[in-house]
């Protein structure tokens, strides 16, 4: 989704507009009386140069919870700033007497767990259809908070037919997806005093961590409005249908509605996706109906159902019918464009819109049209979408209660290789017909029933190499509670219950498949409800290959190819093919840190380097004035033998007590030894970190704020001109640069340049200083100088053209030569690789991957990938990891990927007296990637050691 930047723009069009078609719906009156937004705000939602803030929601809706029987208004949390979150629920006075009932039936249907088909129907019949409608996600589209707040009133004070029997046969949720984006997007419009010079000032994220990220966020659960929008989502109402509002309209057009663009998920349950289409279709057959032209769907734009992560798709994840539009719109009006391949009819655009002026109102009608239609189909239909939901449940739970074989497209891109080779060594047009079977005996007989024994054309023996026993669904997955970091694995499972997952512990040392576990053990069976959320984040992606047309350029998918979170997050797992069971409990609300301790005592403690949440240790211990140590050698006893860069701990008489909480705060584990370890050792001190990022906002930066948060690291944001300013030695040990903080002016570096948001309009006073840029020629000397006296800087993705800028022999890998003997980067053609998981050797006897193991899974996003001149060992420049083989996928897509061979993906080098840190791929990707975090934190206080 685009973000909409609010100015008075102009195009040079024919010269003419169009009368707005109003929503033609009857508006009886009310039996009683309801504030109008007019008579609240002084103005109607959708006029020109107006936008209601959060706290005007607010005030409005708790006035209307008191004076309307239809409503009832839900605090459902706080947001990361600290503001109510509110829900609606909307439905008839007699309704709410049962809501309670209600959600229980849904909640019922949904878990589909001990129904039979005729039990369901009669919940189903029982029951009411739960739609959810959200707005304001996005804060800078500010069309869907405005065009909530005005559905709200709609459904309060109507009284027509449609409008009843919708309220009686449904359950709405009206939910503000972003309350802290509202008020800061809407207060920073409305500033100007005059209304034709309004325009949004972006001067931070709109959330406070995460921006347009917010978006991405809804399986790994990591901010306040995420979590409490999926606690209503998969604990509380599980709703059948949830629509997602968003701008912006697609160009020429006024808005995408579904059906989306291949590809889909294949963990899917089918009628998920008859069940958008079936969406799509009543809210486009509305808008023909009422001579609201401009809906494009499918190709007409780049949605799909492949990534799991957003609002909308997640859900589709569990069962739901998850929906978004992108609608054009804007309190200063705008204009249509006149694009000439969006003025003809065809299966993606059935009715054309009209170049034109447009205004605010508009947009608010068309998103009342399509709420209508949404609600209108959930009344006509809610029993059978009860039922549905029960049936897609009951599904996966059969899916995953027997053997499963899940079809994928590099398996099938695998048969069909074989069939071409076999055609054309027999040259007969066809695959041979006499090969012996070799899947299961009950798969067998399937497919000869299907194709027909004998019949020629058909050869039995591809379908069953899609169906051997090796490549069987699990039943099931188990984390081992003696891995390295179970801290990180307990993490993990508390995101997949976040997300209504059922998650069951084991209570006694126990066995599967030969290999014994520990108590304590995460065990999670496949046989439920949700399991394509299940699969599909404990399972590697498979993108299908995706191009315009054949030989031509990779097609971009809507976000990340892959992101299987087991992978990115270090987790240790086993897939169970077979059923199993054991001494297992059902965690109710979240999995307990596991209990830590403190072992004995002595001359000090060893900590292990292998736990990602030893860094809060060693950030609380020295902001007490403790001392914290990292071990050159492994030791040779004790739980970190064998270990790089194990943590030491002196005991004073201050420490034990500091200790103690650690561990039963963070479950760590201290082991007391008698002596300082006769080692060569690492004194780390405390460091004064400066995260860069620039007025609008940077969303890695913003990121890496939370995590840092998490972890308890200090930090100070530092903007452009206090870098150009000098003297940063003095102010801080180390800086970090994430992807866009570094300008890079071609792409024969390392990445496509600075990111940031430019401003639209005069920039507040307060934020006038931190106004800027980095430049190569006022800010990279600073560097260069923070560098050479002893300073250490992190830089990830774009911001490694660092390096070539300081001039090192660090050189883009992905090249070729050209006809005219000339270099350049690898063109999409040949090479690519969205957001996807790849593999990495590392060398984790270097201190910047102590804590590591030997190879790592690492979030790859058209990374910069490193080639050392023959002269940088000389100039003491290292690689940390690299791609040691030509296949390195193991989650995504990755056209190409031979390329990569090689290639360095993590390295450092010494400038001067200091360090510098080259992070090719997204080592904190939106939190995401634990796996990586330690690279990061190792480069923190290895960086900034014995300066």
């Amino acid at each position: 989704m685009r973000m909409l930047v609010f100015a008075a723009f102009s195009v040079f069009l024919l010269g003419f507009e169009s009368t707005p078609v109003l929503f033609a719906q009857p508006k009886a009156a009310a039996a009683t009386k309801i504030t109008t937004p007019k008579e609240q705000f002084g103005s109607n939602l959708g006029d020109d140069y107006f936008l209601a803030t959060y706290t005007q929601l607010g005030d409005y809706w708790q006035k209307l919870a008191k004076e309307s029987d239809r409503m009832k208004l839900v605090e459902i949390g706080k947001s990361e700033e600290g503001r109510p979150q509110w829900m609606a629920v909307v439905t008839t006075p007699e309704n709410h007497k049962k809501l309670g009932r209600y959600k229980e039936i849904a909640r019922k249907l949904a878990l589909a767990e001990g129904l039979s088909d005729e039990e369901a129907k009669k919940l189903a019949a029982e029951g009411k259809a739960v739609v959810w409608i959200d707005g304001g996600l996005h804060a800078s589209e500010v069309l869907g908070a405005q065009q909530l707040m005005e559905t709200l009133y709609t459904f309060l004070s109507r009284t027509d037919p449609e409008t009843m029997r919708i309220l009686d046969s449904t359950i709405i949720l009206f939910v503000q997806a972003n309350p802290d984006g509202q008020e800061m997007v809407t207060t920073s419009y409305m500033s100007q005093k005059d209304p034709t010079k309004r325009v949004y000032v972006p001067t931070r994220l709109y959330q406070k961590y995460i921006g347009h990220d917010n978006n991405r966020d809804f399986y790994m659960s990591t901010q306040a409005e995420t979590v409490n929008m999926n606690r209503q989502l998969y604990h509380e109402w599980f709703p059948q249908i949830m629509y997602n509002h968003h701008q912006t309209g697609p160009l020429g057009t006024v808005l995408f509605v579904p059906p989306f663009r291949d590809p889909a998920s294949y963990w899917f349950d089918p009628l998920v996706m008859i069940g958008i289409d079936q969406v799509g279709s009543a809210i486009q057959s509305r808008f023909l109906v009422e001579g609201k032209p401009g809906a494009t769907s499918r190709g007409g734009s780049s949605y799909s159902v492949w990534y799991n992560g957003g609002l909308r798709t997640t859900t589709d994840f569990h069962n739901m019918i998850g929906i978004l539009t992108e609608t054009i719109g804007n309190p200063t009006p705008m204009e249509i464009p006149f694009v000439p391949e969006r003025q003809i009819s065809s299966e993606i655009l059935r009715s054309p819109v009209s170049p034109q002026k447009w205004h605010f109102r508009q947009s608010i009608e068309y998103s009342l049209t399509a709420n209508y239609a949404v609600l209108d189909l959930a009344s006509r239909t809610k029993d059978q979408l009860l039922f549905n939901m029960y049936r897609m449940g009951r599904n996966s739970i059969d899916r995953g209660s027997k053997d499963n074989w899940t079809i994928t497209p590099s398996k099938m891109a695998k048969v069909e290789e074989l069939v071409a080779k076999d055609r054309a060594a027999e040259g007969t047009g066809r695959g041979g017909s006499g090969a012996a079977l070799t899947g299961p005996p009950s798969l067998n007989a399937d497919a000869a029933d299907v194709f027909g024994r004998g019949q020629r054309g058909v050869d039995l023996k591809y379908w069953a190499m899609l169906h051997t026993p090796e490549a069987r669904d699990p039943r099931g997955f188990i984390l081992p509670a003696n891995q390295p970091d179970f801290l990180t694995a307990t993490k993990f499972v508390n995101t997949l219950i976040k997300t209504g997952i059922t998650i069951h512990r084991a209570t006694a040392d126990f066995t599967v498949a030969g290999k014994s576990y520990p108590a304590g053990s995460y065990v999670v069976k496949a046989a439920q409800a949700f399991r394509p959320h299940l699969m599909d984040l404990f399972e590697p992606q498979d993108h299908p290959n995706d191009f315009a047309y054949p030989g031509g350029p990779p097609r971009p998918p809507y976000d990340n190819a892959g992101w299987t979170l087991t992978y990115q997050m270090a987790v240790k797992f086993d897939r169970i093919l077979d059923d199993f069971s054991g001494p297992f409990e059902k965690i109710e609300g979240f999995a307990k840190v596991p209990i830590g301790g403190v072992k004995g005592s002595g001359a000090g403690y060893l900590l292990s380097h292998r736990v990602n949440d030893s860094f809060v240790a060693v950030n609380r211990l020295l902001k007490a004035g403790e001392e914290v140590y990292w071990l050159k050698k492994p030791v040779n006893s004790g739980m970190t033998a064998g270990e790089y860069g194990t943590m030491f701990i002196p005991s004073k008489a201050s420490t034990k007590a500091i200790l103690d909480k650690l561990a039963t705060d963070k479950g760590l584990t201290f082991e007391a030894v008698s002596a300082k370890p006769d080692v060569e050792m690492i004194k780390l001190k405390p460091v004064r970190i400066g995260l860069w990022d620039e007025v609008g906002g940077s969303m890695p930066s913003g990121w890496t704020r939370w995590i840092f948060e998490q972890f308890e690291f200090p930090y100070e944001v530092v903007y452009p001109p206090t870098l150009d300013a000098g003297d940063l030695r003095g102010k801080f040990d180390v800086l970090i640069f994430v992807t866009g903080g570094i300008p890079d002016g071609q792409r024969g570096g390392f990445g496509e340049g600075g990111g940031g948001r430019g401003s639209s309009g005069p920039l507040p006073e307060e934020w006038q200083p931190r106004a800027g840029r980095v430049s190569v020629d006022k800010t990279v000397p600073q560097l260069r100088k923070f560098l050479e006296t002893g300073g250490a800087i992190l830089t990830v993705g774009t911001s490694t053209s660092l390096a070539r800028q300081l001039g090192l022999p660090v050189y883009d890998a992905l090249v070729e030569r050209t006809a005219t003997g000339t270099e350049r980067h690898l063109p999409r053609e040949k090479f690519y690789v969205p957001g996807s998981v790849m593999r990495v050797a590392v060398d984790n006897s270097s201190p910047l991957a102590w804590g590591m193991e030997k190879d790592a899974d690492v979030f790859f996003n058209n990374s910069p990938v490193f080639k050392l001149g023959p002269d940088s060992q000389l100039k003491k420049i290292a690689p940390v990891a690299w791609f040691d083989s030509p296949k390195s996928l193991r989650s995504g897509w990755a056209w190409g990927q031979q390329y990569l061979d090689g290639g360095v993906a993590v390295a450092e080098a010494s400038v001067g007296e200091g360090k510098l840190f080259l992070f090719g791929p997204e080592v904190t990707n939106r939190a995401q990637p634990h796996g990586t975090f330690k690279l990061f934190f190792n480069a923190i206080y290895y960086g900034a050691a014995g300066k």
